[in-house]
C-alpha cells in the first residue's frame, strides 16, 4: 500500500549537510499495526513526515498503490493526505475555537463534503472513541486523554488508508496512555485501517503486531509476530 524504496533525506545546517535518513526501504500493508521505535535523533519523525507526506525525500521513491508520490504537485499532495492519511500528534493539534464535533469533522470539511454528512460521520466516530457526551466541548474543556480521543476521531473521520501517530501517548499519564493505545489497537481491528506509531517507549512498541527499529537513519529491524507473514 505505502512503499518507500531507498529513501534518503538530508538537511543543510549552515555549511554542513546532515543526512537524517540513509536509504530506508519500508512497505506498510493494509491493516498493519506497526511501531517504529528509535532514540531521539534517529530519524523516526523525519520518516513519518515522508510517509505523511509532509515532506519530500532528497532521493528514493515513495509509491502509493503503484503511483510515485514525487510526481504529485502541492495541490495533489494535499488531496492525497486528506483522502489517504490521518495524523495523530503528541500535542493533539486541535483547533481551540472549535468543538470536539467540529474538530473531528475537519477532514471532511476540507474535502468539500456537506455539513450534514461531515457532522454525521464525525458524530459516529466520536461515539466509537467514547466521546459522544463531549460533542460540544472545546479543547480547553477536555482532559489530555479526551483531546487525544478527539484527535484520533479526526484522523479516522475521512476513512483514510493509514493513520500515522507521532508519540501519541507521550503527553499522557501512564493509565491514560494505555487507554489511548488500546483504542488505537481496537480501531485498527474494527476499521481495518493501517496504524503506524512512532515511539521511544518499548511498552508501546511491544503491543504492535509489527515492530521496526530505526537508528542513525537506518532501518535495522522489521519484525512481525508469528503468523503475521514473517519479517518484512
Amino acid at each position: 500500500m505505502l512503499e518507500l524504496a531507498g529513501i534518503r533525506k538530508s538537511f543543510r545546517l549552515g555549511p554542513v549537510e546532515v543526512e537524517v535518513l540513509k536509504g530506508v526501504d519500508l512497505r506498510v500493508e493494509a491493516g498493519d499495526l506497526m511501531s517504529i521505535m528509535g532514540p531521539s535523533g534517529s530519524g523516526k519523525t523525519t520518516l513519518l513526515n515522508i510517509l505523511g507526506p509532509l515532506g519530500r525525500p532528497s532521493s528514493g521513491a515513495y509509491r502509493v498503490g503503484g503511483r510515485d508520490v514525487s510526481t504529485m504537485n502541492d495541490r495533489e499532495l494535499s488531496a492525497f493526505r486528506n483522502r489517504h492519511i490521518g495524523f495523530v500528534f503528541q500535542s493533539f493539534n486541535l483547533l481551540g475555537h472549535l468543538t470536539a464535533l467540529e474538530n473531528a469533522a475537519l477532514p471532511l470539511v476540507y474535502r468539500g463534503a456537506g455539513r450534514r454528512e461531515s457532522r454525521r460521520r464525525a458524530r459516529d466516530i466520536l461515539e466509537k472513541v467514547g466521546m459522544s457526551d463531549r460533542l460540544d466541548h472545546r479543547p480547553d474543556q477536555l482532559s489530555g486523554g479526551q483531546k487525544q480521543r478527539v484527535a484520533i476521531a479526526r484522523a479516522l473521520a475521512g476513512r483514510p488508508s493509514a493513520v500515522l501517530a507521532d508519540e501519541p501517548t507521550g503527553a499522557l499519564d501512564s493509565d491514560t496512555a494505555e487507554e489511548v493505545l488500546q483504542l488505537l489497537i481496537r480501531l485498527n481491528r474494527e476499521e481495518g485501517v493501517a496504524v503506524v506509531v512512532i515511539t521511544h517507549d518499548p511498552t508501546v512498541s511491544q503491543q504492535c503486531r509489527r515492530r521496526a527499529l530505526i537508528r542513525d537513519g537506518e532501518l535495522l529491524e522489521d519484525r512481525r509476530e508469528a503468523g503475521e507473514g514473517g519479517a518484512a
